[in-house]
């Protein structure tokens, strides 16, 4: 029997990257899955790419009917929700006086806004139906500390932290757990405007600032969006059912806590 035989999940920001590894993961391990992206297209094909246990539904999580819209066509064509990861989020750097507003909204509108009202849509349905689930948070190193450039990414993935453990106090009285994964440095196409960033402000070439990064983690190398799966999988299993508001570093050693 594999470890998700019979349960959905719905994975936000699944059309690519470490989203799309989620649910491929979770299609191996018998689960059927709601991809749900921004990009429709992109989402489809992936869903195409994955077979039968998989369906796209377009999500942006900015706005309110979309994510009700999403949580509604996943139950329609799923049956219901067990699990969710709210994966959906943007990267923002900057100097510290160079932040401004509209940016800071942004990030935060999508990266914490959108995972709260995400969870507590398919909380709501969790608790309607019975029966519980598991929800998983994407979090970060990042939360664990700020960084000379990245205050407003830092400071939005501090807030799925403490989103977490909140949440997963006040859901857990309906069977629901909720917790978090915090990835290191993830290889991928989004470290390539990240290493622009800092060719830009840290005077680097091109590629220089992600070989020290890669080299700088204990382990030896950054990490790989399937680095992170088989955390994503224990956190939605039966093997996790008394575990609630933890975030787990997944990061080849680069934080210890």
């Amino acid at each position: 029997m594999k470890r998700l035989d019979g349960k959905t999940a719905l994975i936000t920001g699944a059309a690519r990257g470490i989203g799309r590894a989620f649910a491929e993961a979770y299609v191996a391990e018998g689960a059927k899955v709601a991809i749900a992206d921004i990009d429709s297209a992109r989402a489809h094909q992936a869903a195409a790419d994955l077979g039968p246990a998989a369906i796209a539904v377009e999500m942006d999580v900015t706005r309110q009917e979309s994510i009700e819209t999403a949580v509604r066509e996943t139950v329609s064509q799923l049956g219901q929700i067990d699990i969710l990861i709210n994966n959906a989020a943007i990267f923002s750097a900057a100097p510290f006086v160079e932040i401004d507003r509209a940016d800071f909204a942004r990030v935060f509108d999508i990266n914490v806004a959108g995972t709260l009202f995400t969870l507590q849509a398919v909380a709501m349905h969790m608790i309607e139906r019975g029966g519980g689930g598991k929800i998983i948070n994407m979090a970060s190193q990042a939360g664990r500390r700020g960084e000379p450039l990245v205050a407003v990414y830092c400071a939005s993935k501090a807030a799925i932290i403490s989103l977490t453990q909140s949440a997963a106090l006040n859901l857990i009285e309906h069977g629901i757990n909720v917790n978090a994964i915090a990835p290191g440095v993830v290889d991928g196409e989004l470290w390539d405007g990240v290493d622009a960033f800092f060719a830009k402000y840290e005077n680097k070439a091109p590629g220089q600032k992600k070989k020290e990064v890669g080299e700088a983690v204990p382990f030896g190398r950054m990490g790989t969006a399937e680095d992170l799966t088989g955390m994503a999988v224990f956190l939605a299993s039966e093997d996790a059912n008394y575990i609630l508001a933890q975030t787990y570093n997944v990061d080849g050693g680069q934080w210890m806590s």
